[in-house]
């Protein structure tokens, strides 16, 4: 059986009522099952029954609170600019490429983010101070996600 035909076979199970299907012919063994999952939907009825309303005076109640304000951290943002594996320094047991309170220049080497095997410099975009380390070595990091703070 050539690779097409199993993909016919694959494309006409997946759109069939079939739920299991075996092949077995010349050393070759093909065995497809799927899962159907019937899915209901129940309606219900809404019922309004009245209600009493008590009144209730502000001393009853507790003082509203002031909505927190969150507040943009002071200074440059690192990101990454890919999903894959954040490493602070060149290899295992080396020193970071640089530390909170380090100063760094435009284009300085900041970490590598690993992804599919390739290692990605990260570079810093900004002139300054590292003010903030947003992740751990080895962590895993996603795209956009913040790394550095520069001041």
């Amino acid at each position: 059986m050539k690779f097409e035909q199993v993909l016919q076979v694959i494309d006409a199970v997946s759109k069939s009522e079939v739920t299991d299907f075996k092949y077995e012919s010349d050393g070759v063994r093909l065995h497809l099952k799927k899962d159907k999952k019937i899915i209901t939907s129940v309606a219900a009825e809404t019922v309004m029954q009245p209600c009493s309303v008590a009144a209730v005076s502000p001393s009853d109640t507790e003082p509203e609170k002031e909505p927190e304000v969150l507040t943009e951290p002071e200074g440059k943002i690192v990101t990454s600019p890919l999903v894959g594996t954040f490493y602070a320094a060149p290899s295992e047991g080396r020193e970071p490429y640089v530390k909170v309170g380090d100063i760094v220049r435009k284009g300085q080497t900041l970490a590598i983010v690993e992804a599919m095997k390739l290692m990605n410099e990260i570079e810093s975009e900004f002139e300054g101070v590292v003010a903030e380390i947003f992740v751990e070595n080895a962590q895993a990091v996603e795209y956009g996600q913040p790394l550095f703070r520069i001041q």
